[in-house]
């Protein structure tokens, strides 16, 4: 599998700035880190003096002078302690709050997304790019520059102290530091490589079974338990090949750092036996030698196995730069102002567009004035640009050419906040949130007051339903309201939008899936909601639609056919065509449902 990847570098620059508001606790743990180093430097020095004192002077040697050292040492270890606690707790909260403030500039990057980046990415890897990619940047957040401080100290120290030990073992010894390292170099990238391989199937994975679990009843309808699991199987062993192949590379490259590990302890004794044979090195400095050089090893290693948790933390990050860069096509341009006193006259002025993606037409030459307060209804074949056409209103998308105007102002010169608020929608498929029902209706205004909530509920005609159920408003309508019918959903969704209170009202077929005694209730309600208000109707039941001031018939990406029910009729075009084949399909249905009423009385 082929993955792009972003040069380190350039993630290095866009995650530093998450540090400048913790530049205070990131410079208090690196001193504590400097502290605890310290502590650790001071051993071997301490070890070089006992043992010389012992070989030199024994005489000297006495117990005042052990217990001065002693609790020197123990001293050390007190501020070592209370530094490693510091850096534990406040180190590891600062790379969580870093965590969090990329966790939400990523979700507020997502509500900024136009609806062309949603269709074309899985809600799964989205999810896992705001949560797991980012699990990993608290501990690489805390430990990257902490790791990298504390070897910098140690190595810049210990070749100091070690250089005036003897200057010529230690050259030996730093000159294989680099050889290390780019040995461990090519596995290292090998290891990055596998762990964003892991973190695009762990996408794939939460896609797939969010996926199935969704559709769960349309699984359980066709009896395709098997046909979902097998699915499911076949990513599942994807993401384990992809963790074998990561573990093979780690597996390598820790190899590779414990050969060098036992390599340089090898030169050491060898050749720190050497020049002790030739007394250019004394015992008590070889003592400091073997342990400066095992701190020094141990730092290293420490770099080097950390290595593994900084290609994780860059991983998260380059997956959430990723995310952070998807292009933004829907925004308030500069110099946008508020709609104000918005009355609801909508024009389109040579209005084309088409799809980013596959850039197929979908409406090419749109001219059209809708009045103030005027009821439109949009009905022709499927794929005519009718749902498009009502998108482009609250900018769900941009034309690609000419201009749409509401009140005179062109949509894209007044600001998306005060457009959205002034354009309620109304869909066929109703979402609802997770929560109660006075939840989801007090959505179309937060802060709305209960009376509000209840007033919006009578006129939409769903007061006396919810009253009725188990815990009336409090109730909880489950995912996507699964608790609640289609009709139960839709005069809900209706009631949401009359506490918004919007000027112009778009309702996409908002009655197609509903039978025949909810489509009747909630027609009573868009009927009110649209009292007063420009409403554009998308309908494929055209009887719905009979008594609205203007039927526009759209075909072949344009407008082919205007006017109201008796005109169009007296034409005998398309919409007189689409009438008498829907009320032939109308007729059918009934005599079918009729004949099955009369066949379950016998």
């Amino acid at each position: 599998m082929n993955v792009k990847t972003i040069k380190t570098s350039t993630l290095l620059k866009r995650f530093v700035p998450y540090y400048r508001r913790y530049v205070g606790i990131m410079l208090l743990d690196l001193f504590c880190a400097s502290l605890t180093t310290v502590c650790e430097l001071v051993l071997p020095m301490i070890m070089r003096y006992l043992t010389n004192i012992g070989m030199s002077n024994l005489a000297a040697f006495t117990l005042n002078t052990v217990l001065r050292i002693g609790g020197l040492y123990f001293v050390l270890k007190i501020i070592d302690v209370a530094a490693n606690y510091f850096m534990a707790y406040n180190g590891h909260v600062m790379g969580s709050r870093i965590e969090t403030d990329m966790r939400q500039d990523a979700f507020e990057h997502l509500q900024k997304l136009s609806d062309n980046y949603f269709n074309n990415t899985k809600v799964g890897q989205i999810m896992s790019r705001i949560t797991s990619d980012l699990f990993d940047v608290t501990e690489f957040a805390h430990h990257c520059p902490e790791e990298f401080f504390i070897a910098f100290l140690k190595a810049a120290v210990s070749f100091v102290i070690l250089a005036r030990i003897n200057l010529l073992l230690t050259v030996i010894i730093f000159a294989m530091v680099p050889i290390m390292v780019l040995s461990c170099t090519y596995f290292n990238l090998q290891v990055k490589k596998a762990f964003k391989l892991q973190r695009n199937q762990i996408g794939e994975l939460n896609a797939r079974i969010e996926d199935s679990l969704l559709g769960n009843k349309v699984v359980r309808a066709f009896a395709n338990e098997a046909v979902e699991l097998e699915k499911f199987n076949r990513d599942n062993q994807e993401f384990l090949k992809i963790k074998r192949l990561s573990y093979r590379y780690m597996a390598a490259f820790q190899s590779t750092v414990r050969f060098f590990d036992g390599l340089m302890y090898v030169i050491v004794i060898v050749a720190g036996g050497i020049f002790m044979l030739k007394s250019l090195i004394t015992p008590a400095d070889l003592v400091a030698y073997i342990l400066y050089v095992s701190t020094l090893l141990t730092t290293i290693r420490r770099i080097i196995e950390f290595a593994e948790q900084f290609q994780r933390g860059m991983t998260g990050v380059e997956r959430f730069v990723e995310l952070m860069d998807s292009k933004i096509d829907i925004f308030d341009e500069a110099g946008a102002v508020p709609l104000q006193n918005v009355k609801g006259e909508i024009t389109f002025k040579h209005v084309s567009f088409e799809y980013p993606d596959d850039h197929t037409p979908v409406l090419e030459d749109i001219n059209l004035t809708i009045r103030a307060g005027e009821k439109v209804a949009l009905v022709g074949p499927s794929g005519g640009g009718k749902t498009t056409l009502c998108n482009l209103i609250p900018r769900f998308y941009d034309a690609t050419e000419g201009e749409i105007l509401l009140d005179g102002q062109n949509i894209k010169k007044v600001t998306l906040e005060s457009l959205r608020e002034n354009v309620g929608v109304v869909q066929q498929d109703v979402y609802l949130f997770s929560g109660s029902v006075y939840e989801n209706i007090a959505y179309g205004k937060p802060g709305a007051g209960k009376e509000e909530v209840i007033a919006a509920s009578k006129m939409a005609g769903a007061h006396e339903f919810i009253e009725e159920l188990k815990d009336g408003y409090d109730t909880y309508v489950g995912e996507r309201g699964v608790k609640l019918s289609g009709g139960q959903k839709q005069r809900i969704s209706i009631a949401r939008v009359m506490l918004k209170a919007p000027k112009v009202v778009l309702l996409d077929e908002a009655t197609a899936a509903l039978d025949n005694e909810s489509e009747h209730l909630v027609a009573e309600s868009l009927d009110k909601l649209a009292e007063g208000r420009t409403t554009l109707t998308i309908a494929h039941r055209l009887t719905t639609i009979q008594g609205a001031d203007r039927i526009l018939v759209l075909s072949g990406n344009r407008i082919v056919e205007e006017g109201n029910h008796d005109t169009l009729m007296k034409q005998k075009g398309i919409y007189f065509q689409l009438y008498n084949s829907a009320n032939i399909l109308a007729d059918k249905t009934d005599r079918t449902e009729n004949t099955n009423v009369l066949s379950v009385r016998a």
